[in-house]
């Protein structure tokens, strides 16, 4: 009798240590999984499109490799003058997640707007950079919006905005272009920890260093906006489940590391 009793809670304890292994393994894969998506030494695999310039085209060196990070830098600049510039990488995505580091340091280029101080993001769900025209600002897509704080006031970071897209928020059509997450703000040169985890059309959530600050769902294309139009009459599907990614240039310096995916089942 002893030792039946004995061995019943030695059962349930190895069933439960089983069971919080799987949920675990489940949330963290392991790290043999995670794709680098950025070797960290050159642009091999990524291509810019910046406004103004052909695909491709790198004026200025703007997307250039310090110190094993990819610089948005603007030393080569005079004046912002409009040129918004994403570094795409080469094949498209549809339920993954994505994690890589930000920072931002020093000042705004001369002539950039005042909304993009300490900005910057990644665009996914974007469609081939082929498709977009010389002049446009910005590709069709979902951005997960990266904000650095001025030092004194708050400023969430892991926003999205929705440039030719819209989303539901809460079950509801959301047609504002931007909106606020639920995160801390990070001033200074810090290096801040961005995670899109994104189920294609369905589902997406922003997490801040391990945290999870917004979450929305059904993605689609916005048929009033001229470049989702565009799109939708090429025979694109309305719902948007797949694309490319890039990270933007809106002309404050930042920087970019550790980029790596993990793809998910549908």
């Amino acid at each position: 009798m002893p030792t039946r009793r004995s061995a019943l809670p030695c059962s349930f304890t190895t069933i439960f240590l089983c069971l919080s292994c799987v949920a675990v393994c489940a949330d963290e894969p392991d790290q043999e999984q995670w794709v680098t998506l950025f070797n960290g030494r050159d642009l091999t695999g990524w291509t810019p499109k910046i406004t103004g310039y052909k695909l491709g085209d790198n004026f200025a060196d703007t997307f250039r490799v310090r110190d094993g990070a990819i610089a948005v830098d603007y030393q080569g600049y005079d004046q912002f003058n409009g040129r918004f510039g994403h570094l795409f990488y080469e094949r498209s995505f549809s339920h993954y997640r994505l994690k890589l580091e930000y920072r931002f340091l020093g000042d705004q280029v001369p002539g950039g707007p005042g909304w993009a101080v300490r900005n910057s993001g990644v665009m996914f769900h974007c469609p081939d950079p082929k498709t977009m025209r010389i002049d446009q600002e910005f590709p069709v897509s979902l951005e997960a919006q990266v904000l650095g704080g001025d030092g004194q006031n708050p400023r969430t970071t892991g926003n999205v905005c929705t440039p030719g897209t819209h989303m539901h928020l809460d079950g509801e059509l959301t047609t504002r272009h931007c909106t606020s997450a639920k995160s801390e703000t990070f001033h200074g040169p810090q290096w801040v920890e961005l995670e899109i985890e994104v189920h294609g059309d369905r589902l997406v959530r922003h997490k801040i260093n391990g945290q999870t600050v917004l979450e929305y769902t059904q993605l689609e294309l916005d048929p009033s906006d001229p470049d989702a139009k565009r799109l939708l009459d090429d025979g694109a599907p309305l719902a948007l489940s797949a694309g490319r990614f890039a990270l933007q240039s809106e002309s404050h310096p930042v920087e970019f590391r550790n980029i790596r995916i993990i793809e998910l089942a549908d």
